[in-house]
């Protein structure tokens, strides 16, 4: 029988006392004067058949027949059998790796693998990392994936994309990046930071000749649009009249708020049947959100007032980049696998329905 054969001969006799059954003994190491052999028993029970593995040591040599050495012989349990069997098992393959570390051992048969004792997440973290390797990314680009990993991977990789983007705005606020192009092609990208209620945006600008707003967001309940006005992080957002004792908008928000409540008058005139090249794009009642200035260096006074200034607008909600930032924050977190499903959909509403500023 050639060596890379899968089928060997097993054999078990019964022995001499009809009791018991054993395998043939195989020699682990031999010298000229001694020997070192294994033989395996099957001992019956009243409900199975019992395994175990007898160590037998031999001593001679130099012409003198071979004696069995009691103190080098050793019978195991069948349970330290099973764990000397799962220890050589577990621990042979690490003789081909080349360097010291950490080892997680999967069990594949026939397409199966058996997960048990292993931490869930501390596979996924080793198989991310091996399925990484550029070899094994070619071959999984051709393999039909379970419906199931697809539905996993597709999560994993939108969480992936709302870290990456959340990352961004953080960096460009943190440089203090103040060039509007740069939030605007953000917040074209990245629109499900303005809640969960927009998933994605339209191309369509144009109101009316020469009203272009910045975004035209499509509420995917209703399908209704809302917009997004964008200005620099680097204007102010609230003065303080020191003769009231009270915020106030400052001048940049206000002109800002002016121009928003055209927008939303000349959206709802000509587009509340849908507009006349986009019949798809229609708003009825549409909403305004103003994203001016920086608030992370604000007093809860400050917090306080911005809210307390919304809640007194209809239709037009004023918020900081760093509100936007916080808003697409939470709802990663919301979104990320250890938040509960009860949570997460509670937040979530929140994100739409209770603005904190």
């Amino acid at each position: 029988m050639s060596k890379s054969s899968s089928i060997s001969k097993v054999v078990r006799k019964q022995a001499s006392s009809g009791k018991v059954d054993f395998v043939p003994p195989v020699v682990l190491n031999e010298t000229s004067q001694s020997l070192l052999q294994a033989i395996g028993w099957f001992i019956p029970h009243s409900d199975r058949t019992g395994f175990s593995v007898k160590l037998e040591g031999f001593k001679g040599g130099k012409g003198r027949p071979l004696v069995e050495d009691k103190l080098k012989s050793l019978t195991l349990t069948e349970e330290a059998t099973l764990q000397l069997f799962k220890y050589l098992q577990t621990h042979l393959p690490l003789a081909q790796q080349s360097e010291a570390g950490e080892f997680i051992l999967i069990k594949v048969a026939n397409g199966a693998v058996d997960l048990t004792g292993h931490d869930p997440q501390s596979l996924v973290g080793a198989l991310t990392k091996v399925l990484s390797h550029s070899e094994l990314v070619e071959h999984l680009a051709s393999t039909e994936l379970t419906q199931e990993l697809t539905v996993a991977l597709r999560g994993s990789i939108r969480l992936n994309e709302m870290r990456s983007a959340v990352a961004e705005l953080r960096s460009s606020l943190g440089r203090r990046e103040s060039a509007e192009q740069v939030y605007q092609a953000w917040c074209e990208k990245h629109c499900w930071a303005f809640g969960n209620a927009y998933v994605v945006r339209d191309e369509v600008r144009s109101i009316t000749t020469g009203d272009n707003i910045d975004l035209m967001l499509p509420n995917v309940i209703a399908g209704y649009r809302d917009i997004v006005e964008l200005k620099r992080p680097d204007m102010d957002v609230l003065l303080y009249d020191k003769a009231h004792k009270n915020f106030y908008f400052s001048a940049d928000v206000s002109k800002a708020l002016g121009q928003c409540h055209r927008y939303l008058d000349m959206l709802h005139e000509f587009a509340a049947r849908g507009l006349l090249d986009h019949k798809e794009v229609v708003a009825y009642h549409p909403r305004a959100t103003i994203v001016i200035g920086r608030s992370h260096d604000w007093s809860d006074e400050q917090q306080r007032a911005l809210h307390g200034l919304n809640r007194r607008m209809h239709g037009i909600t004023v918020m900081t980049y760093d509100h936007l930032l916080a808003q697409g924050e939470r709802l990663l977190e919301v979104m990320s696998p250890a938040a509960g499903q009860e949570t997460g959909a509670v937040a979530a509403t929140e994100l739409d329905d209770d603005i904190p500023w």
